[in-house]
């Protein structure tokens, strides 16, 4: 709080929930390409279910699963936060860790682990 809004209190900070909802669904929407990659992988009845477009195979379903999850989690996490104010450093923390993980989880020996 500064010392502005302390002074008087009838000063309203901006809710940055939307903003927070927008970074904590990227990282969750990074983290699902990856897993939906490992299961298109590993797993053949997956695999044909994400063959979208067959040119491309199952990594059409992949992006597009991916999107549409992330698109949701993005929707819904607004709906929620968007009025809130929300710790900014714990949401980009989590995304941060998220997308790590997605970045390891796309390597190959590690992705071959599973």
């Amino acid at each position: 709080m500064n010392a502005q809004s302390a002074s008087n209190p009838q000063v309203k900070l901006n809710p940055n929930g939307a903003g927070a909802a927008a970074i904590l669904a990227a990282g969750i929407g990074s983290l699902s390409i990856a897993v939906f990659a490992i299961l298109a992988d590993k797993v053949a009845s997956i695999k044909s279910l994400m063959n979208f477009y067959k040119p491309t195979g199952p990594l059409s379903g992949v992006t597009t699963c991916a999107i549409v999850l992330w698109l949701v989690v993005w929707a819904l996490l607004h709906w929620r936060w968007s009025w809130r104010n929300v710790e900014v450093g714990r949401v980009t923390a989590a995304a941060f860790v998220l997308l790590f993980l997605s970045l390891l989880l796309t390597f190959p020996p590690i992705a071959d682990l599973f």
